[in-house]
């Protein structure tokens, strides 16, 4: 990947950084970014609409509850959205192909009222899913899950519970290990521990961790902070906002704004340190990475934030983000 790569010994702990050979790295790395590559163009329609915050804090809050850890939680919210997406697509197709048909109409209003009837036991069965692809953490059982369902006044039999299961498994092709944005953030962290980063990765990690689930948890309006900032207007239109699409589905921007945002709230003065290391490990533009940070910062530690330490201003948002989408398409 990069010619500054360097092996640097990392301190023992349950996590770890710089305990893995470059090589290692780098393949992983190059992995991510072709995968990552692939989602922002294949990424259109329904994409990203089913990570509204009261979905996102329902899982965070059960995976806390459940005491699994945070790749966990972020492997639900992403399970459940391409599964939801999946379904809604479904729904939209077979209304579109025979719109006239009264009898199929029924059907697919049907169909949409179990949609949202099985819509909890689809989310606790994606955390479920989640967390058994977490094989070295904690399964949760079905019996756990059934009492759960029910406290909450939903009676499910385990074959129910399975079918669900099944039913999710099926709708994705059985591929359900779908990258989350914490990976890209703690692969590039590995990459900048061995860069030379002036701020220790275990330290920014922390701070990524918190404004991880910030930017889940305010999704929305943070992208459309983006999106109003790329276009210069108050008022997206809905082609505008389905174009921007690419720049929600695309984690390593994601990933490159969470550090570089964790970075200037630990250390300012080390923050174009951090941001140079970013742009030479992903290609990704200066500007664009000064951009997400900067939303991210607005939305986390407010606008408030010294004049002499803020890192981007806000004119620079639209221009990168601009890039950013223009790049995507």
């Amino acid at each position: 990947m990069d010619g500054r790569v360097r092996p640097r010994l990392a301190p023992v702990s349950e996590f770890q950084f710089g305990a893995v050979a470059t090589e290692t790295i780098e393949d992983a790395l190059l992995h991510l970014a072709q995968q990552n590559e692939q989602a922002v163009k294949e990424s259109a329609g329904w994409m990203g609409s089913f990570r509204e915050t009261r979905i996102v804090e329902f899982v965070f809050l059960l995976s806390e509850q459940w005491c699994l850890e945070k790749s966990v939680s972020y492997q639900a919210v992403e399970i459940l959205e391409r599964f939801m997406v999946k379904q809604a697509e479904n729904i939209c197709r077979q209304a579109t192909i025979q719109r006239r048909d009264k009898t199929v109409l029924q059907n697919w209003r049907a169909l949409k009222e179990q949609l949202f009837n099985k819509f909890i036991l689809r989310l606790v069965s994606c955390v479920q899913l989640a967390s058994k692809l977490s094989f070295h953490y904690k399964i949760i059982s079905n019996i756990t899950v059934l009492n759960f369902l029910q406290a909450l006044g939903y009676l499910h039999t385990k074959e129910e519970l399975l079918e669900s299961e099944l039913d999710i498994l099926k709708s994705l092709n059985f591929q359900i290990n779908l990258p989350t944005p914490l990976a890209y953030v703690e692969m590039l962290l590995e990459v900048l521990g061995y860069n030379g980063c002036l701020v220790p990765a275990m330290q920014l990690h922390a701070t990524c961790l918190t404004l991880l689930d910030l930017v889940y948890l305010l999704h929305e309006p943070i992208y459309e902070s983006l999106l109003r900032a790329s276009i210069e207007n108050s008022t997206p239109s809905q082609l505008q906002g389905e174009k921007f699409v690419s720049v929600k589905e695309d984690f390593m921007l994601l990933a490159v704004g969470i550090i570089a945002a964790s970075a200037f709230i630990q250390n300012h003065v080390c923050w174009s340190q951090v941001v140079g290391h970013l742009q030479s490990i992903t290609g990704i533009a200066l500007e664009s990475i000064a951009a997400f940070s900067y939303a991210i910062l607005m939305h986390s530690v407010g606008a408030n934030t010294p004049g002499r330490q803020q890192p981007i201003p806000p004119h620079l948002a639209a221009r990168a983000l601009k890039a950013a989408a223009s790049s995507n398409t």
